[in-house]
């Protein structure tokens, strides 16, 4: 895998780590990470997930089933998608980007599910104080964010929007906890990031928001799972994506109960956690035609950055034939 192109390049001993030490060998594999008909490998980044594998509600509609549900909690989705590729989970969240890098890469991966747009939860801010009043004023400015994210996609849609190359702002690639400290220290004059990264420095950074995804990239969420997972188990990923729904309509119709349960899930203040879901779109089903196009715009102009080595047909990457 190329250096040059991948998102994993970045984290890559920490993605490797954290996947190897949970796969390990065959050998060595603890019963519930062990490949299996019989048990559903979750793996899962703090949020929506926690709250369903909270309830148990999905291993209820899978126990009928003769299946059972192993969780397996990660800091990211470049290193969920490290898992699936090594075998040690059969499903996961990720956010736009960091899939098409890992199918550059020649991931098996398939989309099983997506949820409504959600332009809202990713913005560029810039401080509160800063001469930058506009998207046009960002150029030649130092630009923080994580590369590889979806928010990469977002920035690239905004520059173009607004008659600016990608080339014109100087990036500065930085995972969120780097890129908040080198904001705060006024070492970037901008930081484009999402929720609830963006909630936080919005409370406790006073951070001024520049400019949201609106009108500018569409900023969906997707559940991927492998070929050969989604080949044998329609039926579990069927279930699965009806319980995540079922888990964002209760969150739509009970923000302030579930901005409580996703603090604690968090660690963040209630304030935060508030601000977030208020402007969070809810909803989740399976991938469609329309839908696997926008993750081929975003793929064909990744490789028109030459940010990946060769160009993908995405419609190759659904569950079953559309």
């Amino acid at each position: 895998m190329s250096s040059s192109f991948s998102p994993f390049s970045a984290n890559r001993r920490q993605a490797l780590a954290a996947a190897l030490a949970l796969a390990g060998s065959a050998a060595s594999l603890p019963s519930w990470a062990q490949k299996s008909d019989k048990v559903f490998r979750i793996g899962h980044q703090k949020g929506w997930l926690s709250l369903l594998k909270a309830r148990g509600t999905l291993e209820k509609r899978l126990t009928p089933l003769g299946i059972s549900v192993s969780w397996t909690e990660f800091n990211a989705g470049p290193v969920q998608l490290e898992a699936l590729n090594v075998g040690s989970i059969d499903f996961g969240d990720v956010g736009e980007a960091p899939p098409i890098f890992a199918q550059a890469a020649g991931a098996p991966l398939v989309y099983a599910g997506a949820t409504v747009p959600r332009p809202g939860v990713e913005a560029v801010v810039v401080p509160k104080d800063s001469p930058i009043r506009s998207v046009a004023d960002l150029k030649g400015k130092r630009v923080a964010y994580n590369k590889g994210s979806n928010v990469q996609y977002f920035l690239v849609k905004l520059l173009e929007k607004h008659g600016l190359k990608y080339s014109d702002v100087q990036s500065v690639f930085l995972a969120p906890p780097d890129a908040r400290a080198a904001f705060e220290k006024g070492a970037v004059d901008a930081w484009v990031i999402w929720d609830p990264f963006l909630a936080a420095a919005q409370k406790t950074l006073d951070a001024r928001l520049l400019a949201d995804a609106k009108g500018v990239v569409n900023n969906r969420a997707y559940y991927f799972t492998s070929r050969d997972f989604a080949t044998r188990h329609t039926d579990v990923l069927r279930i699965a994506i009806e319980e995540i729904n079922t888990i964002e309509q209760w969150i739509s119709k009970n923000k302030p109960a579930a901005a409580v349960e996703l603090s604690a899930v968090l660690g963040l203040d209630k304030s935060i956690t508030e601000l977030f879901l208020n402007r969070v779109a809810y909803g989740a089903a399976p991938v469609t035609r329309d839908i696997l196009a926008e993750q081929q715009s975003i793929a064909d102009t990744f490789f028109d950055l030459k940010l990946i080595p060769r160009k993908l047909n995405l419609l190759h990457a659904a569950p079953v034939d559309l």
